[in-house]
């Protein structure tokens, strides 16, 4: 629904400017926390490149967090493949909401924009009938 926004009185664009920093915050917050997510696989998928000393009984075979607390025995190729799959999931993810956080910014401005136009044109309103008042 298309609202056109100079038709709006203060109190309501002060009320619409509200909502989209709720929204915007919200999608921001979306965004870190894919991104502390996706940090987590790709640090998962490159320390299965690492060696470190030691004896294991079986090196071709790891346990992976597949999540909520459940441990699944893949491969080493499985498990990189695993964690790719992840880490292109929340790639996707963070594509798909980085457009609507842009959007709620622009539309955020715009109504910053005409709230300012507006109480410019409430104060030229005020000095001009307090300079005829004194006249």
């Amino acid at each position: 629904m298309a609202v056109n926004l100079t038709e709006l009185s203060l109190p309501q664009l002060e009320g619409l400017k509200a909502q989209l920093e709720q929204e915007t915050e919200f999608l921001s917050s979306s965004i870190a926390q894919l991104k502390v997510v996706q940090t987590k696989y790709v640090e998962a998928k490159d320390s299965l490149n690492m060696y470190v000393p030691g004896t294991l009984h079986d090196v071709e075979h790891v346990l992976v967090d597949v999540g909520t607390g459940y441990f699944v025995e893949k491969n080493v190729e499985d498990s990189k493949e695993f964690f790719k799959r992840k880490i292109d999931f929340l790639t996707k993810q963070i594509e798909k909401i980085q457009p609507a956080l842009q959007e709620k910014h622009a539309m955020k401005q715009a109504v910053i924009e005409v709230m300012n136009m507006k109480l410019q044109q409430l104060h030229s309103q005020q000095t001009s009938q307090s300079g005829t008042t004194k006249a």
